[in-house]
């Protein structure tokens, strides 16, 4: 079911070009669908599931990942505006604190950067609703949180939709692609001068 989300998302970054960062990258699964051109860097909490990745990465000869780094995503340990794009498929609805999570994506992208999520969100309405809202007790079994609502990603205020489609099947995951404002930088540089 998160293949699909996987592909559609790394297909649309391919098309952009440029540093990738990753967050959640968990075994790799993504990580031979980007095009050798990329330059890209994974991030996970898990150090086991990195090894896993980098298993991958080394099997598959794959000189578009260039790190592959242990990290909380709640504190990124990047600099301000570096990457052009930041993918995150299946992770914001299992992470703790998403819009710390989102905040920090914000910060490490770049003015005019696209945010690539794949995600699943709850429904308002509908059979779908009902069985979500009766299954979120169960996040730990299911893998994800069915009653995680998408206005949790869509606050941080420098982040702005760009795209929006429910992905098959029967539309149970969202492509969300989110855009950096263009002056959040110049901003973000005016404010550091004042104080």
């Amino acid at each position: 079911m998160t293949n699909i989300g996987r592909r559609r998302a790394v297909e649309y970054i391919n098309g952009l070009g440029g540093s990738v960062l990753e967050v959640g990258v968990g075994t790799g699964l993504s990580l031979q669908y980007y095009n050798p051109d990329l330059q890209v860097t994974g991030i996970d909490f898990s150090a086991e599931m990195l090894a896993k990745a980098q298993r991958k990465v080394d099997f598959h000869q794959l000189d578009q990942v260039v790190a592959l780094r242990q990290m909380d995503a709640r504190t990124l340990d990047f600099p301000d505006n570096c990457f052009d794009t930041v993918a995150t498929m299946h992770v914001l609805s299992v992470v703790p604190e998403p819009e710390r999570v989102m905040s920090e994506i914000s910060r490490v992208l770049k003015p005019g950067g696209k945010v690539v999520i794949t995600n699943h969100f709850m429904r308002t309405k509908g059979i779908l609703a009902l069985f979500e809202r009766i299954s979120a007790p169960f996040a730990n079994i299911i893998g994800w949180h069915s009653d995680f609502v998408i206005e949790t990603v869509l606050q941080e205020p420098t982040l702005t939709v760009e795209e929006q489609k429910t992905l098959p099947p029967l539309g149970m995951m969202t492509f969300l692609v989110l855009s950096k404002n263009l002056t959040s930088g110049r901003l973000g540089i005016a404010a550091a001068v004042v104080r």
